[in-house]
């Protein structure tokens, strides 16, 4: 069933560029959109003109953060969610994060934050394969074809460790990784100057 639900994400995926008029993408990753858009990369290879990992990308080793391993856990992942009152929400999510984040964008997330998005949390973390299983095979597929990578890290990103940066090496061998001090998860919103000029100068270089 998943597979085949992976097959059909793929070719919407395809159809939509189609629609769009787009040849190739230039894809800008960040959390899990990172194994969801390096399974697409890994099957669409010829529609990538590069790609951007934000905190995110492939995940050797990796385990569940603590927050995941509770969303995953039957009855008390629906307890958490439930008691995700606006200030809990507002407290977890800055607990981590070294110099905080915007108070508008944390109230943003949380006004998307309804029933639907807390129940789809949890559909999709119970419903994902562990993130570090499919390193060894993503990195085979993409090392070869050395597709231009920029990563930027958080240094203390508190879900997925910084040491991750470098390691993107692994699968994108001329990675350009900038690993940001003091900046945790969500490095665009905590240092968006420098994300949006680290972007800025990385897709101002003509790709192959």
């Amino acid at each position: 069933h998943r597979d085949h639900r992976d097959q059909r994400d793929q070719q919407a995926g395809r159809e939509a560029l189609r629609e769009l008029g787009v040849e190739r993408a230039h894809l800008v990753l960040h959390d899990f959109g990172g194994p969801i858009g390096l399974v697409w990369v890994a099957m669409n290879p010829e529609a990538l003109a590069s790609i951007t990992l934000i905190d995110t990308g492939i995940l050797p080793g990796y385990r569940w953060h603590k927050l995941a391993r509770i969303w995953r856990t039957p009855v008390v992942g629906e307890i958490l969610q439930a008691a995700a009152t606006r200030r809990a929400f507002r407290v977890l999510l800055n607990r981590n994060e070294p110099r905080g984040l915007p108070r508008d964008f944390v109230e943003a997330m949380y006004d998307h934050y309804d029933r639907r998005t807390r129940r789809a949390v949890l559909a999709l973390y119970r419903d994902t394969d562990d993130p570090g299983s499919a390193a060894p095979e993503l990195t085979k597929l993409l090392a070869p074809r050395d597709i231009p990578a920029l990563v930027i890290w958080g240094e203390e990103d508190a879900y997925l460790p910084s040491a991750y940066a470098e390691r993107q090496r692994e699968a994108f061998p001329g990675a350009d990784v900038h690993v940001l001090p003091a900046s945790g998860h969500w490095p665009f919103a905590d240092a968006p100057e420098t994300v949006e000029r680290l972007l800025a100068e990385f897709l101002s270089v003509p790709q192959a």
